[in-house]
């Protein structure tokens, strides 16, 4: 547990146990603890890098432009200053923008790739309806924990939340942990909104895994089967029942597919 200044911005990052490096790039507000059904399991197969970027959790938050490709170059650049030549990938909503334009920019860095519950954005990007927007956006007022709750639903499936109270109760206490402020949270969504990967795609060559829930209201499943039709050679894994955190709901099936497809030779 460490930080380090790289493109001119500190970055709090994690190293977790031993053998091919594995980077796990995190999503829209959210920080190294939204892993913690992942580092565990996948400690016990890879040397796990993890961090938060900039703008959240324990980086710094600077006062300008944000955009996914320098988050990108944020994470390249953290794997040079931890002598890391080259890794697997994984990337999680946000998180998954970052890793295509990591995989794009610096492609020599990347060995495999797995793109989680996230897009290709631009003219293909499929958002969520205008009602779960409207009431996703609906955060005056509330306080982090409020929320939270309020959004559940977006996260979880329904049985999901009403068969485990005390997981439920897990991650929001996990969730409030280093909460992001407002303005950073903006500086991050803009950098969404702007994301366009479409016509470049067809560059990656590296194996591609893509994985879903079939029932995410944030980033509808359609975006998988696009980014699929867009990276040659691509597989993509679709999970029933799976909302946006459908890798914790149902994260003992995500880490096996992670350790197998990041672990094959092809």
């Amino acid at each position: 547990m460490a930080s380090v200044d790289v493109n001119g911005c500190n970055l709090y990052y994690e190293i977790h146990g031993q053998g091919d490096p594995l980077v796990l790039i995190m999503g829209l507000r959210r920080n190294v603890e939204w892993w913690y059904l992942q580092i565990p399991a996948l400690a016990e197969h890879f040397q796990v890098i993890a961090f938060d970027n900039r703008g959240a959790g324990r980086s710094d938050k600077p006062m300008m432009e944000y955009s996914i490709r320098l988050f990108a170059d944020d994470t390249a650049e953290l794997m040079d200053a931890l002598e890391l030549q080259d890794a697997c990938v994984l990337g999680i909503s946000m998180g998954g923008y970052i890793a295509q334009e990591l995989t794009l920019n610096y492609p020599a860095k990347v060995r495999r790739l797995i793109l989680g519950c996230t897009g290709c954005g631009g003219d293909r990007v499929l958002r969520m309806s205008p009602e779960r927007m409207e009431k996703f956006t609906a955060n005056a007022g509330l306080k982090p924990a409020e929320i939270l709750h309020k959004d559940m639903d977006i996260y979880f499936s329904d049985e999901f939340f009403a068969m485990n109270p005390e997981k439920i109760e897990e991650f929001i206490q996990i969730s409030l942990r280093h909460y992001q402020p407002v303005d950073a949270f903006m500086r991050q969504f803009d950098a969404c909104v702007r994301h366009d990967t479409v016509d470049r795609l067809s560059r990656i060559s590296i194996p591609t895994l893509i994985m879903t829930g079939d029932d995410d209201p944030l980033v509808p499943p359609e975006n998988s089967q696009i980014l699929e039709e867009l990276i040659p050679g691509a597989e993509l894994s679709v999970f029933p029942g799976g909302r946006h955190c459908f890798f914790i709901e149902q994260a003992e099936q995500f880490n096996k597919k992670v350790v197998d497809f990041f672990k094959a030779k092809n």
